[in-house]
């Protein structure tokens, strides 16, 4: 698009942004730069997870860990149980070690361009330009799902995903423009999620549908195009709630893997076939549950059979919980399914 366009795209969906914008407690008001420290947790956070489950737990996060210092001082154990649930435990490690890095290299303060934003744990080109963006009104070509919804639209771009990621980034970059920035690229998350959404857009109501090449044409829901889902594999495992009076048996996690560092039932590994109880972490008298925990996962999903025992022995594999404070372990959601399991079948 030529120069005109681009002012054509940007002044009306500014204009729709300064009425309509979602109040959410990491933004500032339209012109205004929020704190950076907030900027950067809310789009971590929100990285495959929906404002609606990340506000709350933003509130809490900051009520807790209000700076960059805080975090940076945090007991990673009470940083890895605050991120429970929220998915890809990694994210929480790389944000603790990026406070980390930017109270010892960074006197404290973030940077505030994209390329020094990239250097540190965690962040990726969409992370880095996104805080460059919003945080400090650089101007940076910020391509969230949102995003690439809004303008594979406005172009009808027929390249099937992932492959039109590329130009759609181009087409994003024609676009965005070189003031307000920031507010630009919130302008169109909120118009991905409020107008254009992925299945009935509300076209009618958009301040772009001038511009709108799939609105043209009336094939909105068709952009972005995307190729068949491959089927995700299944594998099983079992779950072992291994009990000691009023105590249950937690282990850690590998650092490196799936939920790393996260506190865990013990568990055998999680094959192709169904399980056998061969990696029980101690010999007791063992009984499996009826009812099995189901779990998806971004690239597989699981069913996890729950075996069940009592022991008077000591062990050294783990730590005793308080069966009536396991709320308090931050265990990953797939072993809160599996206490839930046993709360209601054991």
């Amino acid at each position: 698009m030529d120069a005109k366009h681009r002012i054509d795209i940007a002044t009306p969906l500014l204009d729709w942004y300064d009425h309509h914008r979602r109040d959410l407690p990491w933004r500032a008001p339209p012109g205004e730069l929020p704190d950076p420290y907030r900027v950067w947790l809310s789009e971590v956070m929100l990285q495959q997870t929906t404002v609606a489950t990340v506000r709350p737990r933003f509130t809490e996060w900051t009520r807790r860990w209000p700076t960059f210092a805080d975090l940076a001082a945090a007991d990673e154990g009470d940083v890895m149980a605050a991120w429970a649930g929220l998915g890809y435990y990694a994210r929480a490690r790389n944000l603790l070690a990026a406070a980390r890095t930017i109270a010892v290299d960074h006197a404290g303060e973030l940077p505030d361009t994209e390329s020094a934003l990239r250097a540190l744990p965690g962040f990726g080109d969409y992370t880095a330009a996104a805080v460059a963006a919003i945080a400090f009104g650089r101007r940076a070509v910020v391509v969230d799902a949102n995003v690439e919804r809004v303008v594979a639209r406005l172009f009808a771009i027929g390249v099937s995903l992932p492959a039109a990621r590329k130009p759609i980034r181009a087409a994003a970059a024609s676009i965005t423009p070189d003031a307000r920035a920031g507010d630009f690229a919130q302008a169109v998350m909120d118009l991905g999620s409020a107008i254009c959404t992925p299945r009935r857009p509300r076209c009618l109501l958009c301040p772009l549908q001038h511009a709108c090449a799939a609105q043209a044409a009336g094939l909105a829901e068709a952009f972005p195009v995307k190729k068949p889902k491959a089927a995700r594999p299944h594998r099983h495992g079992t779950i072992f709630w291994l009990q000691r009076g009023d105590a249950v048996l937690l282990v850690r996690r590998p650092d490196k893997g799936l939920l790393g560092g996260m506190r865990a039932f013990p568990t055998g590994a999680w094959t192709d076939t169904p399980p056998l109880l061969a990696d029980a972490p101690a010999i007791a008298d063992w009984r499996m549950l009826d009812e099995q925990v189901v779990h998806g996962f971004t690239h597989f999903t699981i069913d996890l059979a729950v075996a069940v025992a009592h022991t008077a022995a000591a062990s050294n594999a783990g730590e005793w919980w308080p069966v009536a404070r396991l709320d308090e372990a931050g265990l990953p959601t797939v072993f809160a399914k599996a206490a839930d399991v046993v709360r209601r079948c054991a």
